[in-house]
């Protein structure tokens, strides 16, 4: 392989391991902030109880999340050289827009955060948990705005000529407010809810099947399918408006989204299948004109496909980029229907009777995960053969004096160090599952976790 599939490879290993972090950081400082609220609202000791448990998972997915982190900046000025100088008035006011706004926010609170407990009050506590949960989400808003301009560039004139060309900002807020980066924000906001929110539902599902920590796994359950009910559905609307995006503003992706060849004729809509890119044709189940329906509400209008655009300017993974594209929405349907049973059941005063569906909550925790990911894939993948789209190709943006050999080591030891930092997180968050969220002071609460075990025999 050459360098700069390697370095397409390497990056994307790396962001994708890191990506794994962030949005359950988000995710539970959101329903953290909830459970301490309904504390300082009810004073129920056990809404206390179980914020100190995740708070200690937070600070372990926030720790491994930093580290993952770091590395991504450093592959910038190693093999993307171009790309840096290119965009790096772009780019890197972003970045220190996070580090000031969002990365210091988060920081200097966590401390308060995690041992702050019987030290500052419970506001000046609950102060800091709204702290560190907005920090993450300005976070998140920064390298959403800078991923964004690459994807609907605005805001910027280009200096220089050739391989010394560069974007230069002409209007900051043009740049932040770029045509993509409201609704790309929003749809990555909601995916790290979901994430934070299917642990806590996972882990609580886990405990209530074995009869554990009952009385708070209850209520702990009901906050967190409360936040997976609202986002999920939100999810779907937050996901139509990115598409409609990418409809006006990347019509290439688009046609890759859905395997739609023609030049300009009616598309559907696939469920599911496959594309032949030898054939120029997509199979499989689908709503014939779906897709000229959700772009234009007209079942009859007609679409951009990828034939309009000259070959060198189309996504090369076609089938891989439909085939992510698809698993994202089959999974957001998934949980939305997950989500939406839990609520009924709830409602029916039957939630924790069901095995069965605790089961499916503990086994779903990996599902917003999947659907994250693919979505960036989707997104990345779509924007190619460009870096910065309709400005800088892929190709162009290497650094020229990287060789494939050096890539490929940095790689391979890479991938052995995230395994190590992967099986280092897997073991250290059973660990904390294991023992639970009453400091191995079980035996206080024996009495409801056999009521609990029996009602499950019944």
């Amino acid at each position: 392989m050459d360098v700069e599939i390697l370095s397409r490879i390497q990056f994307a290993f790396t962001i994708a391991f890191h990506y794994i972090y962030p949005p359950l950081s988000i995710g539970l400082g959101l329903v953290m902030v909830i459970m301490e609220g309904m504390y300082l609202r009810t004073g129920d000791k056990v809404y206390e109880q179980m914020t100190k448990f995740w708070t200690k998972i937070f600070a372990l997915t926030f720790g491994i999340g930093v580290a993952t982190g770091i590395v991504m900046e450093f592959e910038f000025g190693t093999n993307w050289a171009t790309y840096s100088r290119y965009v790096g008035d772009v780019f890197g006011s972003a970045l220190a827009a996070e580090g000031i706004f969002a990365f210091a926010l988060e920081s200097g609170f966590l401390g308060v955060l995690i041992f702050g407990w019987n030290r500052v009050s419970s506001r000046v506590h609950f102060i800091s948990t709204i702290g560190v949960f907005l920090g993450s989400m300005f976070s998140a808003i920064w390298i959403v705005v800078a991923n964004s301009w690459q994807q609907t560039p605005a805001g910027y004139h280009i200096v220089g000529e050739g391989m010394q060309a560069r974007a230069e900002i002409t209007d900051f807020w043009a740049m932040v407010f770029n045509p993509s980066s409201v609704d790309r924000v929003l749809h990555v906001w909601i995916g790290a809810f979901l994430a934070g929110a299917f642990l806590i539902l996972s882990v609580h599902a886990y405990y209530l099947l074995k009869g554990r920590y009952v009385e708070l796994s209850q209520k702990a359950f009901k906050i967190a399918l409360a936040v997976a009910a609202f986002f999920s559905l939100a999810q779907l609307f937050a996901g139509s408006r990115s598409a409609d995006v990418v409809a006006e503003h990347q019509p290439v992706k688009l046609a890759a989204m859905e395997g739609h060849f023609d030049s300009l004729a009616v598309a559907d809509m696939y469920l599911f299948g496959w594309v032949d890119k030898e054939t120029q044709q997509a199979h499989g189940l689908k709503i014939p004109g779906g897709l000229s329906f959700l772009t234009h509400g007209d079942f009859k209008s007609k679409v951009v496909g990828l034939n309009h655009f000259d070959p060198k300017d189309r996504p090369s993974a076609l089938n891989a980029i439909f085939q992510f594209y698809h698993l994202m929405i089959v999974i957001g349907m998934a949980l939305i229907g997950l989500s939406l049973l839990g609520v009924f059941y709830w409602w029916r005063g039957k939630l924790f009777e069901k095995k069965w569906l605790l089961r499916l909550f503990a086994l779903a925790v990996l599902l917003p995960q999947i659907a994250n990911q693919v979505g960036w894939f989707t997104a990345e993948m779509g924007r190619q053969p460009w870096v910065v789209y309709g400005l800088l190709r892929t190709s162009d943006a290497l650094s020229s004096t990287v060789k494939a050999n050096q890539v490929l080591f940095s790689l391979v030891m890479f991938t052995l160090l995230y395994l190590l930092l992967f099986t280092l997180f897997i073991y250290l968050l059973n660990k904390k599952i294991k023992h639970g969220p009453y400091d191995g002071r079980e035996d206080e609460i024996r009495p409801q976790q056999e009521d609990m075990a029996s009602l499950f025999e019944k």
